[in-house]
């Protein structure tokens, strides 16, 4: 790499050290690298301009060629404002600051011919820009103002005048230093086939483009750069795992045979007996397995972990099954307790719930390897936990936990690396399992257990309560059950505890006969399993709760579920939560509740779960509104860490980088190619900022 790209911004002309400061606590810019990565979010096309008697209510900005006529400043020396008339030969405006008005009134001269850019707003008889941003008329800017890059910013740059301008200014200095040593890093075949500009190029027209052809150009070329990179890391890291790290050998499938000839309840799908194949392979392989399972809410990803358990315990190996919460671990164990039994194996739940003296006997029981398999939450984590022989981790709703953790329990076994399953009724969209899970390998359940009704869900304001009212009374007399949920949001746990009682007490008045159930975080564990239990046995026809029965409740006979305040949740928490119904033959529903009052936002996502039951359209829509690092909850990890590219909108240049990745690694793994030198040289210089997430999955 260009030795000054590595160069301290600090010896940047228009930087300075305490600029550099700045600079670098509040973007992390370092270097001069850093600060031509730090892309524009936008532009502003300056292109036009506008006289004064041109203005008009709703422009979003005007540029405006004029003379200043007067300056004053107004009001007291704590509230100061100053004033400036601003006038063409068309007429005349106010200009007004708040803030820095001794800097500003340094820059101006009446008389003056100056260029104004920002948004008029009518005040009275006058229009007025606050704010706006002011240079000197000099030829080049009367001409055109060209376009002009937006950088985010922060309070406390703009508090000390660096502002777009700057940003843009110091860019278009380092650019001039470095002239064109900026170094290629694709090969020439890459650039040829996509239609590339060179990297120089695209660096220059990034920062400084004439029209929106050049910021098209320049920011197709980085993008795929970026992505090409991203996924060469990934599909070499899972090629290096496949090579390197060794796995437990599981062939014996006597215990398998057993349980599907004589036990299992039901006919798997076409998709689970893909999965379970898939995963079998990798057991037969000889190398460590790290698979990712998405499946959607109630496809039967728990039964594919059990099978797949039982590979493991014929090779005389120990599972664990780990889930975020009590409530959904204690689901799991009661499931898989049920097929344990029938086989004769014990399996055990370990939680923090967990009395000592049962904790004390579970520890034994995973020490002498009597135990075969452990289900259990965060508790499993713990130093005190130690396996016999560890051959299987399966690691539920795996974006719940972080990668530290997982990572403490992939090191249960010192000898020979589990296998690892994570599993996840959160689908995620194609783009991002591509950039966040590329070094694993990825299964799919896309398919629901025959007999399956897809769920019906309508949107009603709260007007309509009464007649929705009525609905629940019609599924209660048809002797199904009914989930009525409630927002929690941890910031305002008192008013959400509080508008929970309240829906309760008006629910058990306006159904005086029926027995209600109620579940919230306040709840001891025992009390929350007292109450799940009275719903499962049916002696409660209506359970009120908050999102703790997001996961874990498995009711067949539960065949509405109403979602109050349905604008206050997430589309992958709503879609979660439309899980609990449609599990059993009957036609099931979701009433999505809210005000008429609704952002742009919370209108798409209520739309989209009216249209679709497909949680992976679901999940793309969500990628859409909230980005990756939200969906994903990465925002903080690096995980996502891309500077230009979208995972929602560039789609294509994903996969064009990818299927690129792939093609030169499947030719020449090691890059030893002389066509390839370029591509080794970068990867070994930004070798510092890869993670291997793949051993942790």
């Amino acid at each position: 790499m260009s030795s000054l790209l590595n160069k301290n911004i600090e010896y940047l002309r228009g930087v300075g050290p305490q600029r550099a400061d700045l600079l670098k606590t509040e973007l992390g810019l370092f270097t001069y690298l850093d600060l031509l990565q730090y892309y524009p979010f936008r532009y502003e096309d300056r292109s036009q301009f506008h006289t004064i008697s041109s203005i008009h209510e709703g422009m979003e900005a005007a540029q405006i060629k004029g003379r200043i006529v007067s300056t004053q400043k107004i009001g007291s020396a704590r509230k100061q404002r100053l004033v400036v008339e601003f006038s063409d030969h068309t007429g005349s405006l106010e200009l007004v600051w708040f803030q820095g008005i001794r800097w500003v009134e340094k820059k101006l001269r009446v008389g003056g011919e100056y260029l104004v850019y920002g948004k008029p707003v009518r005040f009275g008889s006058k229009y007025n820009i606050t704010h706006p941003e002011i240079d000197i008329l000099t030829p080049t800017n009367s001409k055109t103002g060209g376009f002009k890059p937006i950088y985010s910013l922060t309070e406390k740059l703009r508090k000390k005048f660096i502002d777009s301008k700057v940003i843009g200014q110091i860019t278009f200095n380092a650019l001039q230093e470095i002239g064109s040593q900026i170094p290629e890093n694709l090969p020439e075949s890459l650039i040829n086939k996509f239609k590339l500009i060179p990297r120089f190029q695209a660096f220059h027209l990034i920062h400084h483009p004439k029209d929106f052809n050049h910021t098209r150009h320049a920011s197709r070329r980085l993008k795929f750069e970026e992505l090409f990179y991203n996924q060469l890391n990934l599909i070499n890291q899972k090629l290096v795992k496949k090579n390197e790290n060794q796995g437990h050998l599981f062939q014996k499938t006597e215990l398998l045979t057993q349980f599907y000839e004589e036990h299992l309840p039901f006919e798997l799908t076409g998709a689970q007996k893909k999965v379970i194949r898939e995963i079998f392979a990798d057991f037969k392989s000889g190398k460590q397995m790290n698979r990712l399972l998405q499946g959607d809410v109630g496809s039967g990803k728990t039964i594919v972990s059990f099978i797949c358990m039982l590979m493991a315990i014929d090779a005389d190996a120990q599972c664990c099954l780990m889930a975020p919460t009590e409530i959904l671990a204690t689901q799991h164990f009661n499931g898989l307790r049920e097929f344990a039994d029938l086989l004769g194996m014990r399996i055990d739940l370990l939680t923090g719930s967990t009395k000592k003296k049962e904790r004390e006997l579970i520890h034994m029981g995973l020490r002498d390897g009597t135990t075969k398999i452990i289900v259990g939450t965060h508790a499993l984590l713990e130093d005190v936990v130690q396996f016999q022989n560890l051959g299987l981790c399966v690691i539920d709703e795996q974006h719940r936990f972080g990668v530290a953790q997982r990572a403490k329990l992939w090191n249960k076994n010192k000898r020979i690396h589990p296998h690892i399953l994570v599993m996840t009724a959160t689908p995620i969209p194609r783009t991002l399992a591509m950039t966040l899970y590329g070094d694993l390998d990825v299964s799919v359940i896309d398919e629901l257990p025959a007999g399956r009704k897809p769920i019906k869900t309508v949107h009603r304001y709260d007007s309509k309560r009464l007649e929705v009212f009525q609905f629940l009374r019609d599924e209660i007399a048809k002797g199904r059950q009914v989930y009525i949920v409630y927002p929690l949001i941890e910031e305002s746990e008192q008013m959400d505890y509080k508008n929970l009682m309240d829906g309760y007490e008006s629910i058990a008045r306006a159904f005086p006969e029926e027995a209600l159930s109620i579940v919230h975080g306040k709840m001891k564990p025992q009390d929350k399993e007292f109450e799940m239990q009275r719903f499962v046995k049916a002696e409660t026809s209506i359970m009120v709760a908050t999102t703790v029965i997001e996961v874990g409740v498995n009711v067949p006979n539960a065949s509405l579920m109403i979602i109050e305040n349905a604008e206050r949740f997430g589309l992958a928490q709503l879609h979660q939560l439309r899980g609990r119904v449609g599990r059993g033959v009957e036609q099931s529903y979701c009433i999505l509740m809210t005000g008429v009052k609704l952002s742009n936002d919370s209108r798409k996502r209520i739309q989209t779960m009216v249209e679709t039951n497909d949680g992976f359209r679901i999940s793309e829509v969500d990628l859409e509104l909230r980005g990756p690092g939200d969906i994903t909850g990465t925002q903080q990890s690096g995980i996502v860490d891309l500077k230009i590219a979208n995972l929602a909108t560039d789609t294509k240049i994903l996969s064009f980088a990818r299927e690129s990745a792939q093609e030169i690694l499947d030719k020449d793994p090691k890059l030893k190619k002389a066509e390839h030198e370029m591509i080794k040289n970068h990867m070994n210089s930004t070798k510092s900022e890869a993670v291997k997430w793949s051993k942790i999955s």
